[in-house]
């Protein structure tokens, strides 16, 4: 745990000593409280409840780490791949493993820093109307484990490249393809159930009204894990190369 713990805090140094981390947590509050600040002004002029504004609101954000999280992790392993830093990395006597869960885990707390931001907009949202307190629990648990899958997928497309920006967009590509996959198949029967299976938009949905299945965190939960087992495979099967 303690080589774990260094990995992640060497990577959160790196985050803000550089622009990365200021950059995409303020541009993603900004755009979040833009958005928000529309979303009460429509709620109030149309006599709407808190519960709406936060559902909205939380549609929204997803959407918008769609775009922001290829950004985090595309240099983590890309950029060691590049400058040669990579082969001291994982001759030092640290786990293949450690470095990829301290990698990921810093990641993972810039997305709970950048995600802390936005905790005023319940505040805010009470003075419009009620606002029930499991649907922000729920919308924020959806919210942690959806960056939680696209953090571990752009580890993972980083760690099978040298080039930062390839490793981003390839990431954003996948993710929005299993973003919409779900909402452009019209094809009935197992075809259909399978693809919508895919689609993490299908299975957010829920979160922001209040539910928490089973079957959504499952599979969050399994994409991360797999994404993080594979990235320790690529990770591993570098000293062979």
């Amino acid at each position: 745990m303690r080589n774990i713990l260094a990995v992640c805090t060497k990577e959160l140094y790196i985050y803000f000593v550089s622009p990365i981390a200021y950059f995409v947590c303020f541009v993603f509050a900004a755009i979040s409280g833009y958005l928000f600040q529309l979303f009460l002004i429509i709620s109030s002029t149309n006599n709407g409840f808190g519960n709406g504004v936060m559902q909205s609101t939380f549609g929204i954000m997803a959407t918008i780490l769609l775009f922001f999280t290829p950004v985090l992790t595309m240099k983590l392993f890309a950029e060691e791949r590049k400058s040669g830093t990579i082969e001291l990395l994982l001759t030092s006597p640290i786990t293949d493993s450690q470095v990829v869960l301290g990698k990921y885990l810093a990641s993972w707390t810039l997305l709970i820093i950048m995600l802390g931001l936005t905790l005023i907009f319940p505040f805010l949202t009470q003075r419009f109307g009620p606002l029930d307190a499991g649907l922000v629990f729920s919308g924020y648990l959806g919210l942690v484990l959806l960056g939680s899958c696209f953090l571990a997928f752009g580890l993972m497309m980083s760690s099978m490249s040298k080039n930062q920006i390839v490793a981003a967009l390839t990431s954003f590509g996948f993710l929005l393809t299993l973003w919409v996959i779900g909402a452009v198949s019209d094809r009935e029967g197992a075809i259909g159930n399978f693809l919508k299976y895919l689609s993490f938009s299908e299975h957010f949905s829920d979160f922001p009204r209040g539910a928490i299945l089973i079957k959504d965190v499952v599979y969050y939960v399994s994409f991360t894990c797999v994404c993080l087992f594979a990235t320790f495979k690529s990770i591993e099967s570098s000293k062979w190369r």
